[in-house]
């Protein structure tokens, strides 16, 4: 699956998210923040019939994010410390009360349109407040590498089916090569062929479960010349070849796709 940039809080249960060789938990006193789109491995490590897991998620608008910290009140940043584009942060009771605003919203469907927005940016002023929120910050900061970084990613991720030259994809970010390769790896934690490679077998996923293609037909759409490549990089990914990965998904039991969405 591929968060987009949100951030998602735990009400109950724990999490496990993968990003390439790096691993996040998290429970219901941690929120996770996620400032770029990332392909990710999520799995719940603590559940049950009685105490389910139950997450909510709201997708960061990056114009909201700008105008904020155009603010006098957000000037002031915090140190940016390495590491990708996702992090755990202390759940506070002040951002914990902001999302209760916003499920209480629910039974006032008429006042949605005018106070969601108010409270969507009170929620992103408190994390850009926080350590969680430095990364966000930089992504967001228009000339910063970070966000010229960003938009590489972005562009592949808008674009994954098509060949990729990692030059262009320099030209994109207005870097270097080299420089590009170093803080696409920092914030992704993989290369740029890696991110890529991953959105695709993602992406045809997706397509076999939902819409029904064959293994064969979801790489061609994705972006592969050979099938037998797709197959084994699949396997390699997820565990098991294409077809009985979605026989596996589709038995009764089996765990949802996840997807995250506000």
């Amino acid at each position: 699956m591929t968060y987009e940039p949100s951030l998602i809080l735990m009400a109950q249960g724990r999490k496990r998210v993968e990003l390439g060789d790096k691993v996040f938990t998290y429970g219901s006193s941690h929120y996770l923040l996620a400032s770029l789109a990332l392909p990710v491995v999520a799995r719940v490590v603590e559940a049950s019939e009685q105490t389910p897991c139950l997450a909510l998620s709201l997708k960061l608008e990056m114009p909201v994010v700008r105008e904020l910290l155009s603010r006098e009140e957000t000037a002031t940043a915090p140190q940016v410390e390495k590491g990708p584009a996702i992090a755990i942060g202390e759940l506070t009771v002040e951002l914990l009360d902001c999302f209760c605003r916003l499920m209480r919203l629910l039974e006032e469907p008429q006042g949605i349109g005018f106070i969601h927005g108010l409270v969507e940016r009170e929620i992103i002023f408190r994390v850009l407040q926080g350590p969680a929120g430095a990364r966000l910050r930089a992504i967001a900061t228009l000339g910063d590498q970070s966000q010229r970084t960003a938009r590489a990613i972005a562009w592949i991720k808008d674009n994954y089916a098509k060949r990729l030259r990692v030059e262009d994809l320099a030209e994109i970010a207005g870097m270097g090569v080299s420089t590009l390769h170093h803080h696409f790896r920092a914030l992704t934690a993989m290369s740029p062929l890696q991110y890529q490679k991953q959105i695709r077998l993602q992406e045809a996923r997706t397509r076999m479960t939902i819409e029904g293609l064959d293994a064969g037909s979801a790489a061609l759409e994705v972006g592969y010349e050979s099938a037998s490549q797709f197959t084994r990089e699949y396997k390699r990914f997820f565990g098991q070849p294409p077809m009985r990965d979605i026989r596996a998904l589709r038995e009764p039991g089996a765990p949802a796709m996840e997807s995250v969405n506000s």
